[in-house]
């Protein structure tokens, strides 16, 4: 547990939340009550989850159908004394596992500098007198000060801002420093919004503030980051569906092909162990060794592309799909978006109305907020009959 109940700090007044959190704008936290605190939320760190080791991580790598049917041909081949045949099937095999597995390595940093954007030194009130500690002893409760520089060490609702501009595009996705202050906000604004609230990872690059901890590590909106990148699911990629679809189709066309050519040979009266040893060799010949070196070396070259670009891939297949993609929804910061802009208020003939609805659904409806109840012409047209109340 790492963020005190209740939420909403930035709809309430900064005397309520020192008393919510027993703490003092003037004295901060005693050094007994901050580590009991310690103690209960734990270090101010953003802990990934234990990923995979490096043997399941290796592993995994030979986990796709036209690497099993490599293997078994590759097998097969040592089996029946091709050993140079058996030699480069195997070699295909390992380099396109030690491709991926030094790319995945790489990748897997991504969450610790996520976690090292939050570690710094901070200027902490601690009885009364101001010290510099270790961000990670931060605690709920903790009266922390700002100055310009300063990396925002966990989440903070300010209660003293002079001037205080922070840069919150690595949370928000703005591209321009914001100002910040010590009024109460509504309850509904939005995380971009919450002008009164210094997030974990930003930088303030101008004037000085002062704040209390109100959470730390996975309970800030930086940790809540973390806590979506672990649980991303693994999805296929169209080109990982191709494949499979693909190596589907061949290894039963190839399985099909040799079981026919042995029962064909058997009916012909030629020898049983002769028609065995055909129908591996046509099988072995059958499969095409060379096609998953071209496409582990073709994706190598786009993620080394991408990373000069600043761009980690974290699974190969992933680069084709952003060569696939066509369209990027992106507002004026640079920030993904969906493309699903919604309508919600109207003015029109000096009266408000809310409109509701989702995306590019069809239904909503159009309610008179403030002004006399006669419907203009372009409300009534835009609303529908079925729409207006």
């Amino acid at each position: 547990m790492t963020t005190v109940e209740p939420p909403g700090w930035h709809a309430r007044h900064h005397d309520d939340a020192f008393e919510a959190l027993s703490s003092s704008a003037t004295d901060g936290l005693t050094e007994s009550v901050a580590a009991e605190r310690l103690l209960e939320h734990g270090p101010n760190r953003i802990e990934g989850k234990a990923g995979r080791g490096p043997l399941l991580r290796f592993a995994l790598q030979f986990h796709q159908p036209l690497i099993y049917i490599l293997i078994v041909s590759g097998s097969i081949a040592a089996f029946l004394g091709e050993w140079a045949d058996a030699g480069v099937i195997f070699g295909v095999v390992m380099v396109n596992a030690l491709i991926g597995f030094i790319q995945e390595g790489r990748a897997e940093n991504a969450l610790a500098a996520l976690a090292r954007s939050v570690a710094s030194d901070v200027t902490v009130l601690r009885d009364g007198q101001r010290r510099r500690i270790d961000a990670v002893a931060l605690v709920p409760g903790d009266v922390v000060w700002l100055a310009a520089g300063d990396k925002v060490p966990a989440d903070l609702r300010l209660f003293d801002a002079r001037a205080l501009q922070v840069t919150e595009a690595s949370l928000t996705g703005e591209s321009v420093a914001v100002g910040k202050h010590a009024d109460i906000l509504p309850v509904d604004s939005g995380l971009a919004e919450r002008a009164n609230m210094a997030f974990a990872g930003t930088l303030a690059v101008a004037g000085q503030a002062g704040g209390v901890v109100v959470a730390t590590g996975r309970g800030t909106e930086t940790g809540r980051i973390a806590d979506l990148l672990d649980a991303t699911e693994t999805l296929a990629t169209p080109l990982t569906q191709a494949m499979e679809r693909f190596s589907n189709f061949l290894l039963i066309v190839i399985l099909g092909l040799a079981a026919l050519g042995f029962a064909v040979g058997s009916l012909r009266g030629e020898p049983l162990l002769d028609m065995l040893m055909a129908a591996v060799a046509l099988a072995v010949g059958a499969i095409p060794e060379g096609l998953p070196a071209a496409i582990t070396v073709t994706l190598a070259i786009g993620v080394a592309r991408m990373a000069r670009r600043r761009a980690i891939i974290r699974r190969l297949p992933a680069v084709e799909t952003l060569g696939s993609t066509t369209v990027i929804c992106s507002d004026k910061t640079g920030t993904l978006t969906e493309n699903q802009m919604t309508v919600r208020a109207l003015v029109a003939g000096g009266q408000r109305y809310a409109v509701s609805g989702d995306g590019y659904a069809p239904d909503g409806v159009v309610t008179l907020t403030a002004g006399p109840p006669n419907w203009p012409a372009a409300v009534a047209r835009t609303a529908g009959r079925r729409a207006v109340q």
